[in-house]
This record gives structure tokens, sequence and C-alpha cells, in this order.
């Protein structure tokens, strides 16, 4: 009989498998990401931040990145598939990982199910979507504001300032970026929904996808997401 995890190093040991979130911008995707890796101490990977490492590095996928970005192009599928597969082979992710930024196509992630296959991982993928509704996506983004002076963040409708419109801590007149009206919003989570329903479609026909109330209170979210890795198995 499995005794349950009773500390941060028994969860620390655990094998939870490599893990994809989904869901649109301001979901909550990066606070929950940062939660999973303190518990089970597994790392985070950014398709971004491998993109930038291999660049810095000048290994020889960083150079073909370079010289993709040098003409003005994209970096293709099977560059961006190789830093994954190079990444996701160190022993740091033994255990699993968070993969943040990919898959974003259904090619790559058919790329990813044989990938995974070939190396004859008993870890099951887990796929979770942090649903929330339109509207609050909309006040969590629109809502934001921020000091210029100390860099404190606020939200109108969820962490409003005492005083409103001014920074709690210096009386600041707080800050609204322009890529955060409500047209621009629109427009970035219409195109996420464009581009992630097909891969959503296809992590459910898997019968892996898993979706959360991301309209829940954080910590919340954050237990639902332990329970289930905890489970092992499938989600």
């Amino acid at each position: 009989m499995n005794t349950p995890a009773t500390s941060v190093a028994d969860y620390g040991a655990r094998a939870v498998g490599p893990i994809i979130l989904l869901g649109a911008p301001g979901a909550g995707k990066g606070t929950q990401a940062k939660k999973i890796v303190e518990r089970y101490s597994i790392p985070q990977i950014s398709t971004g931040d491998l993109l930038r490492e291999n660049v810095r590095l000048g290994t020889e996928l960083g150079k073909k990145a370079k010289a993709v970005m040098d003409s003005g192009k994209l970096v293709s599928d099977d560059l961006v598939c190789d830093m994954v597969a190079e990444r996701v082979a160190r022993p740091d992710c033994a255990r699993g990982y968070i993969l943040d930024g990919f898959p974003r196509t259904v090619a790559q992630a058919e790329w990813l199910d044989g990938f995974l296959a070939a190396r004859g991982s008993k870890l099951p993928l887990r796929v979770i979507k942090m649903s929330v509704d339109y509207d609050k996506l909309l006040k969590r983004l629109t809502g934001r504001r921020t000091c210029p002076v100390c860099g404190a963040i606020y939200n109108i409708y969820t962490n409003p300032p005492k005083k409103d419109e001014l920074c709690d801590n210096d009386g600041s007149k707080l800050t609204f970026r322009k890529d955060d009206s409500e047209e621009a919003i629109g427009t970035r989570l219409q195109a996420y929904e464009k581009e992630t329903l097909p891969l959503t479609d296809y992590y459910r026909q898997r019968g892996i996808l898993r979706e959360v109330d991301g309209d829940a209170a954080p910590e919340e979210v954050t237990t639902e997401l332990f329970n289930s890795l905890d489970r092992g198995g499938a989600l």
C-alpha cells in the first residue's frame, strides 16, 4: 500500500510526467506552473527561453535558428522540436517537466506523441486546460494597472488600490498599457482561440484533456491540479 506523501521532499521525488498547460492569456497558467514547479521540483521549459539559450550559447541548433531569424523568417517546427528533444533528454527532466508554449499546433503535438513513444516513456502525458469565462478574462487583462515608480501591479476589478488609480506604496499615478485595451485584448483572445482550438480538440479526442475551472480562486485551482497529479496515471 502506498503511503501518501507528507513533505516537500516526498513530492519532490515523485514522477509526475510531462505536463502541458493550455489556457488563454490571463487564465493563470504562469501562476499555476510556478506552484507545480515548487511542489514537484521539475523544470518549466519555455520554447522562447530555449531559443534564446541556444542562440546565446552558439549551439548548432542556435546557429540555424539565428540564421532563420536574421532573414526575417519564423523558426520552423523542425528546429523547435529538435530544441525541445535536446532539453527534455537532460537529467532534470527524468521525473517530469512542464512545457510552456509548446506544442502550439497539432503537428507539434503529433511530433511530441511520436517522440515520447520512441523514448519508451512510461510517464503519462498530462494535458490541462484552464478554462476562464471570456468576460472575466477581459476584466483580468483590461483592469491591470502598474506603478511606474515601484512596479507594483494592481487590478481595478480584483485587486484595486486603496485610492483610485494611485499606488498604495508611493501615491504615484498608475499607468495603463495600450496593449491592455479591450480592443487589443479582444484581438489577442480571438487569435488564441483560433490557434489552439484544433490542439484542444486533438487532446480531447485522445481522451487525455483535463479541464479545470480557471474562474475559481487561484488556491482552489492549485489544489485541484495537485490532487490530479498526486493520483498518478491519467488525469
